[in-house]
């Protein structure tokens, strides 16, 4: 089947009645989370995890997906108006285009954010439809070293890059790791570190944990430094539009920021956030207008905007491809494959093409769908703001108890979920990235077993671990990420030094 006729497959299966409403169930609530600060969409998604599994898992991923997107859109909302991201890939935005709101701009940045989304998400999409089908044959090829590499890199690309220390992402990794190896071990069947508790046979079920980390954990977090203080909204009087000069300077960044967003969005703990980074400097070194930057550049808001919405689709890539997660909402949706029995991977488009293509002809759906939903309800939404933040939160917690309660019915399930989101709140307080420990948690059986396999085909020799060209180079790259910030750590102590010595 070629990729045309899989995309048209996948259109005739987004496009039914009840997939065309879960979509704009996912581009609703994604866009309402994104206004909110302090919810981002690996929070709702796996808040909706014990809700999907009655669904089919068609109908659940396009939900997800609309949630990922959604929250891109919706982010931007209050980074112009209130100068607070909403979404962590917003930040850049509100540089320019809080100043635009307070300069009487804020329908323009409103608009070009909206427009950039559309047009970035859109080209996105289609370079993920042409790159996931060629990137998934080429994964045909992979063994057990090669995906024991892979996650590998997974590992130390996620632990350094995101936190404030490789320190920090180890810990949070190694964590991730040993709740990994608690349950029954699938090669002798003996309980590992279980403490005698039959519940733990399972092992630590995922679903738990993601709404531990994540929900439990980020509200007492949010709720110890909650302010009570009023957000001050600016008003945007007017129609949500742009002028000829604004599209004249807004196209080309438009452009940018999707060429920046995309590929960077598909490499390990690539995110959002440095894309958004580089298509601001980027903006700022080529504008014709550089003096304007700092007081309402409206590239600054076109470029960011634009790459923070690629990057989603260039997310999706590794994801559905190799099973590779590269953010911490890559790597609940890869929770939520597990939890439908699902592996990601080449075997996903064989096996499950409606799931794959209707969820990628969903996302061009999805776009439509935001940009009816942003362009003329900014204001709609921004009045979400008005729920009091004690309300929301305690609704949240509400939700997560009951969700999990209702999966197993325990008593246990509901400790590991109290003790863990202490946790969480202990990693929110200290700095320490969560992503990390819910990658180690989640690709862990699958390292494992892999390294197993491995070293079972070479009969014990830890080489066959390198053999492989794909392998030796995998395992490279995550030592040279290790390794890299150690030595310009080094480095910087060493010139300090000098000068100190002159």
């Amino acid at each position: 089947m070629s990729v045309l006729d899989a995309l048209i497959h996948g259109f005739a299966v987004a496009a039914q009645p009840m997939n065309l409403l879960w979509a704009l169930v996912g581009c609703a609530l994604g866009t309402a989370i994104g206004v909110l600060p302090g919810i981002g969409p690996a929070l709702t998604i796996t808040l909706l995890l014990p809700v999907t599994v009655t669904l089919s898992p068609t109908a659940a991923f396009i939900i997800f997906a609309g949630v990922f997107y959604g929250a891109m859109y919706g982010g931007s909302t209050t980074s112009i108006l209130i100068n607070t991201p909403g979404e962590s890939g917003s930040m850049i935005t509100a540089l320019e285009g809080n100043k635009m709101a307070k300069n009487g701009r804020g329908a323009a940045a409103l608009a070009t954010a909206a427009i950039g989304s559309f047009v970035a998400g859109t080209i996105g999409t289609m370079l993920l439809t042409v790159a996931a089908p060629a990137i998934s044959e080429i994964a045909f090829v992979f063994g057990p070293a090669e995906y024991f590499a892979l996650a590998v890199l997974a590992f130390t690309s996620v632990s350094v890059v995101l936190g404030t220390s490789i320190l920090r992402g180890l810990v949070s990794l190694f964590f991730g790791l040993f709740l990994a190896v608690i349950g029954t071990d699938f090669q002798s069947g003996l309980p590992r570190l279980t403490l005698s508790v039959p519940e733990l046979a399972d092992g630590v079920g995922i679903t738990i944990v993601l709404v531990a980390m994540f929900a439990v954990g980020e509200i007492l977090f949010v709720a110890s430094r909650l302010s009570r203080e009023p957000q001050k909204l600016i008003e945007v009087k007017g129609r949500i539009a742009m002028t000829r000069e604004d599209w004249r300077r807004s196209w080309k960044p438009w452009l940018r920021g999707a060429a920046i967003g995309f590929p960077i969005g598909a490499m390990p703990a690539g995110g959002s956030e440095i894309p958004t980074l580089l298509s601001y400097t980027l903006e700022r070194r080529l504008s014709e207008n550089p003096e304007e930057f700092g007081h309402g550049a409206i590239e600054g808001v076109a470029g960011p905007e634009a790459a923070n919405n690629a990057a989603v689709a260039g997310v999706m890539v590794p994801l559905l491809t190799l099973g590779l997660p590269t953010s911490a909402t890559a790597a609940v949706m890869l929770a939520a494959f597990q939890n439908y029995g699902l592996t990601p991977g080449p075997t996903l488009f064989t096996s499950n093409p409606e799931l794959v293509w209707g969820v990628i002809a969903s996302l061009y759906i999805g776009n439509i769908m935001l940009l009816v939903l942003n362009l003329p309800m900014a204001r709609v939404w921004v009045k979400l703001l008005a729920i009091p933040k004690p309300h929301l939160y305690a609704g949240i917690l509400i939700f997560s108890l009951v969700g999990v309660w209702g999966l197993s019915q325990s008593w246990v399930d509901l400790l590991i979920l109290g003790l863990l989101g202490l946790v969480g709140y202990g990693f929110r307080c200290c700095s320490v990235p969560i992503a990390p420990a819910l990658i180690g948690l989640i690709l862990g059986p699958m390292a494992e077993l892999q390294l197993r396999r491995a070293l079972a085909i070479g009969q014990g020799d830890p080489v066959v671990l390198v053999s492989s060209p794909v392998a030796a180079i995998l395992l490279a790259i995550a030592l040279a990420l290790l390794l890299f910030p150690l030595l310009r750590f080094w480095r910087q102590r060493s010139q300090a030094d000098l000068v100190k010595v002159a």
